[in-house]
This record gives C-alpha cells, structure tokens and sequence, in this order.
C-alpha cells in the first residue's frame, strides 16, 4: 500500500522525491517503497467555458446574458490533459490508499490540487504538507507536521468562491460591454479598478494647470567668515517655503539686500532611521523596479528560480514581512551560511553579537499569514551557479535580511533660523552619528535626493550672533503635476487600495488584501498591457485610448476598489469559517445582473 504525494510542479516534486527516497522513475511520476510522487503543472483543470454547457453559448449574444450555470463545473485543460489522467488514475489505484495534498502552501495551491481530487472523483484521506522552503530539512519537518486535508476545506471554499465569482464577473461583464461598445473590451474585478487608478492619474496629469511661484534664498556670511545660505519662509502661510506673488518676492529680496542679520536661533534634532522590514513578493517587486528596473513579472519569475530551483530563498509568493517565532531558532544558523562577499562581514559582526537582536519588527506570529516574510533558507549553491538577474534579485534578499538585524541609521538635523528686516529663512544641514543598517547599502549611491537643503554646510553658528546678507536670489518655479505611475507605485498603490476607500470596514479589509494579492499583481499589471488597456513608455505605465475608453462607459461599480474591498472581506470571511459561501456567491450574481442590465441600457 502506498501514498500518493502531488505537488504543483515537477522540480517540487523532485524534492520531495529526495526527501522521501523515491529514486525510480515512471512516466510523469517518481515512486519508492511507500509513495508515489507526482505533480500538476500549474492548473490542470478549470472551470468550464460558457459552451461547455451549451454549444449556443459560443455566441455571443445579449439574449443569452448573463451566463449563470447552477453548479459550475470543471474541465481538462488540453495541454496537460496527459498529466490530469496520469493523476487520475494514480489517485484511484488500488495501491494508493492515502493522499498528500503538496501543492503550493495557499488559496491557489490549494484551488489547483481540489480542482484535481475533485475531477478524478476521489474519495481517498488526503493530508496536507504546508511549508515554506523547499529545503530537505524544512519538507521533512512540514512531513511531520501535517493536517488533515479538512483543516483546509475553509480555505478551499474561499479559493473556490474567488474562481467562480471571477468567471461571473469577467465573462459577463466581458461579453456585455463589449456587445455594447462594439469593441472587444476584457473585464475583470481586478483588472478593471487597477486600470481605473492609471486613467484617474492620466487624467490628473492632464489636466493639471501649472502655477508659477517664487523662491527667495539669501547668503549669508557668519563672523568666521563662512558662508552658509538660507531659503525664506512665508510666516503669514504656515512657513512655506514659497509664494504666489512675485512682487511680494521681488519687495522682500529687496527689503533685505546687503542688510545685517541675527541668527535667531538653532536647534538640533535627533533622527534615527529604522532598517528595513523584511520583504513580501510586494515590496520585492517594489525594490527590484527601483533598483535594477525589472518589471513585476520579471522579478516574480527570477525570486521563483532561487526558491524552486536553487533552494536559496523561502517562499516568495507571500504577503507577510514577518517571521514566525518558530524561526528565530533558524536564524543564527542561516547567519552562519552566508559565508560570501561581500555579505559574510556583515553577517559575522550579527553573530558577534552576544544575542541576535530580534524585535517585533521582525517577529511577530500575529502578523504571519499563510507564509513568512522572504529571507534566505542557507543553501549553499555557490552564487556564480546563478544567472546575473538571480544574483541580482538574491542580493537584495540578502542585504534586506541582514539590514533587519542592524542597528537604525542616526544622524542629528540641525536648523537655524536666521532673521532679515524681520524676514526668517531656514537653513537645514545633516550630521551622520551612526550609519546603523545603511553600511549594508554603502555600496549604492543614494537615490533620494536630500530635501529643504539638508545637505548643506553649516558652519559654526551661535545663536544671536550677527552675520552678514551678501546676496539675495528670487527663482522662479511652477508646481509639478502627479508623476506617472510605475510598477513600483502602482503596486503600492494596489496594495493599499483602502486608501481610496472611505468606508473603514472596507477600508481595513483592503488593508489586509488590496487589489489582487502578491501573487497575481504582476500578472495583472501584464495582462492590462496584453488587452490593450495600458502601456509601458519607458519606467511608466501608461493607460491607452482603449483603456480610458472602458473606465470611461463602466458604471462605478466596476471600476471602484470598494467593490473588491467587499469581495475581499467575504472572501478571508469564509476561509476563517465566518461567512456561508452560498450567501457570497448569491451577492456575486445579482452584482452580474445589475452589470448586464447597465450595459443593455447604453
């Protein structure tokens, strides 16, 4: 008697094979004494298509809207078709008597392996192996530790009700603004309020009306003969730095030309910069478009390799930034493996350490979801194994989890306020104390551009000393509309799509979510590109005639984050068992109804 292991992809499978000891070979599948191991290759079937149902329905027609079946059911996908049967028949072989469920550790994961259990019409126990490294030493301790797969039949009602609400809204809504508008228009949940942000943003930088404003800044020279500058401060506005009025700047510069000024007073502030938190699939997509310009696909692709295929990083397709406690454990010992420059030095000052300083920045088990933040699993493949884009994305893994670990950035801000014919201007200067984690990233060459002049020089200045105006300047400007979205603050702003949402309880559940997940943002962000919807014009993306068109003729419904906030909430309702899925899926259809109705009306 033997046990069946299903993983998602045939490289996971192979691991689990190691680990297990299943060394013989078969068609699609590895098997040893006590399991077979076999996998999907992705989705292996998906829900049905309209004319899966009725040949009619390959039509599309407004008289056959919407497309409702009462019980969605499944079909092969004609690729894998040869690997969906192997399974099936592996799964109800008298030999297997048990199943481990070994597909990706989440709501997707769990989707594509029910999808197959269900198809093959299996009624065998099945257990379930969560881990999130692929790691002989972690699949072994995930084997120890399985659930029931019951445990997960919450999660696999909430995965089963995004797929089927997803086909609702995006073929209906597809098929009936396209017969509408006469131009084939694809919809979806995500999609379209994603879409909806890069138009309302165009159409910001459209229509900004520039204003002109004016600057005034003035030399000064102090008693020791420095010079310093200083930027003059409105005190009648709030103490902007500018003003609309160009006569009022051009009077003031006059005002103060070659007068005598008291430098009234200095204060020195302490400023400490905190490391950076470890990354989810977000923030690594955020940081790879900053730093080395990959779109989100490209870096989801290359940190999927390290997982998979080199075993050099945890799970990747995670929302988290935290580590659990049972990890802490882990930690010094993978501090240990890295034993690479340029990263080992800084990996033995942390294990120099009398103990590893772990705060509530980086553990905290309430704030783990599914998976844990991406940090190094300690493999010891040598990095000229990997292609130049995995050491590129393996590098800024790496300096992110060491950078967590080091102390924060200090430095002190000193302002003064110099007085002119009682005009005050600011002078900002820096001070670095301690570079703190930024030693990790001294490397680079800073990429924020320091503000309100904080990297001048300031001499030494005492406070009612009186210095010397030796030249005054007015500049010229104009306000600067919204830049442009790019992958980087586009993913941002799907991931905290609550702030466009003025309800605090859809609010909170985009919190948690956002438009899309970690997982699917950077095929979202692709598949407005494919449709025509959206494109890239060098960093930027872009909204197209045809994408403004649709957010233009969808109702607002359609195109607002609300609508997924709502959908998000039912959906982590029903997976924490809170919520019946029969009552998410009836709001789901008369949503479709009122969608159709609004496209018969245009």
């Amino acid at each position: 008697m033997k046990t069946l292991v299903i993983a998602e992809k045939p490289s996971v499978g192979r691991d689990i094979a190691k680990v297990l000891k299943c060394t013989q070979k078969g068609d699609g599948f590895l098997h040893g004494n006590h399991y077979i191991i076999s996998w999907a290759i992705g989705h292996l079937a998906t829900l049905k298509e309209p004319e899966d149902y009725d040949p009619s329905l390959k039509r599309w027609a407004f008289s056959s809207l919407p497309i409702m079946p009462e019980n969605m059911g499944l079909r092969a996908l004609p690729k894998t078709i040869t690997q969906l049967n192997l399974l099936k028949k592996l799964m109800n072989d008298k030999e297997v008597t048990a199943i481990i469920c070994a597909t990706d550790s989440g709501r997707e994961g769990e989707l594509i392996f029910r999808y197959i259990y269900h198809w093959a019409k299996c009624k065998k126990p099945v257990k379930r192996l969560w881990i999130s490294s692929l790691t002989d030493a972690a699949i072994s301790d995930g084997l120890a530790k399985m659930k029931d797969g019951q445990a997960y039949d919450n999660l696999y009602a909430s995965a089963k009700c995004r797929a089927e609400a997803d086909w609702l809204v995006g073929m209906n809504a597809t098929r009936a603004f396209t017969l509408a508008c006469g131009d084939l228009l694809p919809m979806g949940r995500v999609q379209t309020p994603t879409l909806a942000m890069l138009v309302n943003r165009y159409h910001e930088i459209k229509n900004f009306d520039p204003r002109d404003y004016w600057e005034i800044t003035a030399d000064f020279e102090a008693t020791n003969a420095q010079i310093y500058q200083g930027i003059w401060l409105d005190a009648e506005n709030e103490n902007t730095d500018r003003t609309y009025d160009k006569e009022k700047a051009e009077n003031i510069a006059e005002k103060i030309k070659n007068k005598p000024a008291i430098v009234e007073s200095i204060d020195t502030e302490e400023k400490r910069q905190q490391p950076p938190q470890l990354f989810d699939l977000t923030e690594l997509q955020r940081e790879c478009n900053r730093k080395l310009s990959f779109p989100a696909k490209k870096t989801l692709e290359v940190a999927q390799a390290l997982y998979e295929k080199h075993k050099l990083i945890t799970y990747p397709r995670t929302d988290s930034r935290y580590l659990s406690k049972d990890m802490v454990s882990k930690l010094t010992p993978i501090l240990q493996s890295i034993t690479d420059d340029p990263y080992k030095c800084f990996a033995d000052d942390l294990l120099a350490l009398p103990k590893l300083p772990i705060t509530t920045r980086i553990v905290n088990d309430t704030k783990v979801t599914d998976h844990h933040a991406i940090i190094p699993t300690g493999g010891k493949k040598p990095l000229s194994a990997l292609t130049s884009d995995e050491r590129a994305v393996y590098d800024r893994i790496l300096r992110n989890f060491l950078a967590a670990f080091h102390p924060p950035h200090i430095y002190d801000v000193t302002t003064v306020i110099t007085r002119v014919e009682s005009e005050p201007f600011r002078t900002r200067g820096r001070m670095e104390k301690s570079p703190g984690w930024t030693v990790i990233y001294a490397h680079e060459k800073p990429t924020k551009k320091a503000t309100d002049q904080e990297d001048v020089s300031i001499p030494t200045l005492s406070k009612g000393e009186a210095v010397n105006t030796i030249e005054v300047e007015v500049h010229q400007k104009k306000t600067q509309p919204p830049k442009p979205y790019t992958e980087a603050t586009l993913l941002s702003a799907m991931e905290n799509a609550g702030r466009f949402v003025e309800d605090d309880a859809l609010k909170e559940a985009l919190k948690s979510s956002g438009l899309g997940t970690p997982a699917t943002r950077a095929a979202m962000i692709e598949k407005l590109i494919s449709s025509g919807y959206v494109e890239r014009v060098k960093k930027n993306l872009t909204p197209t005639e045809k994408g403004i068109k649709l957010i233009s003729i969808v109702p607002p419904e359609m195109r607002q984050p609300e609508t997924t906030g709502k959908w998000e909430r039912g959906l982590s309702r029903i997976a924490e068992g809170e919520l019946d899925e029969s009552r998410f899926m009836a709001s789901i259809r008369r949503y479709v109804m009122y969608l159709v109705d609004e496209a018969r009306k245009m």
